[in-house]
């Protein structure tokens, strides 16, 4: 039976819309919305021509029965939205990649923030560069855990008349990996290792679907992606707290030295 408040988990995105406002907080927005503009300019000026391609070739592949073509209109949507979702969190991944020692320590922050403690950014870079190995192999774990599910689904969303069921996997799919991703920023700041955050999600899967889904959403509209990671993190971390805190008996046992 799945656990959780699927509502209670809607809920942590906008808060972390609100956290990012905070003062102490503003700067280590700012620094990787900054990173996350020019990254998404570049993807939109290469990925614009390799989305109508892919459309154009799935297309193609499909047999010449005539209900078939005269569902061509549906294809396209099912399609389009596959690979939508695909490059949805493949923005997510590479600026996650880029911006992940900045998250760390804005989810360390914001959970300072919540739990009442003394905000203090003054060895802010020392310790950015000083867990740059550390994030970085963090997201290279989530990448190999995410490619070989993305592939799969993606096999399946290719497959005439099978694709039809493809499109609700990918998003499903996806709201999992948006919460995976993002509460594993407070995580790691607790030593809990990649494995374990997944079986104390799993714990609470409906909050974790729940977080998962308005971020999906957001990672997919132009222009708020740019602005829905950094609240995302925040939002994970209220997640965090509330859900999966220290005061979590799992997350004791859970930690990795």
């Amino acid at each position: 039976m799945l656990k959780g408040n699927f509502f209670r988990g809607l809920g942590y995105l906008g808060e972390g819309f609100r956290l990012i406002r905070q003062p102490g907080l503003r700067l280590f927005v700012v620094i990787p919305l900054v990173i996350n503009v020019l990254l998404f300019g570049l993807l939109f000026y290469f990925l614009a021509e390799l989305f109508s391609g892919m459309i154009a070739t799935a297309m193609g592949w499909l047999p010449e029965w005539a209900w078939l073509q005269s569902l061509d209109w549906l294809f396209w949507i099912l399609y389009g939205a596959v690979i939508l979702l695909m490059l949805a969190y493949g923005f997510v991944i590479v600026a996650n990649l880029i911006g992940s020692p900045f998250y760390g320590y804005l989810s360390e922050l914001t959970e300072k923030h919540l739990t009442g403690q003394e905000v203090s950014t003054d060895d802010s870079w020392s310790l950015i560069i000083k867990d740059i190995p550390r994030a970085l192999w963090r997201e290279v774990q989530k990448i190999i855990y995410y490619l070989p599910r993305a592939i799969g689904l993606f096999i399946i969303g290719i497959i005439p008349v099978v694709n039809l069921v493809a499109a609700v996997l990918w998003f499903a799919f996806n709201c999992w990996m948006m919460a995976l991703q993002y509460v594993d920023y407070p995580a790691d700041n607790h030593r809990v290792s990649f494995p374990a955050l997944r079986h104390l999600l799993g714990d609470t899967r409906l909050s974790a679907l729940g977080f998962g889904l308005p971020v999906a959403l957001a990672a997919m509209v132009p222009v708020l992606n740019l602005v829905v990671v950094p609240a995302a993190v925040c939002g994970a971390t209220a997640y965090w707290v509330r859900e999966n805190g220290p005061s979590n008996k799992d997350v004791q046992t859970a930690k990795v030295s």
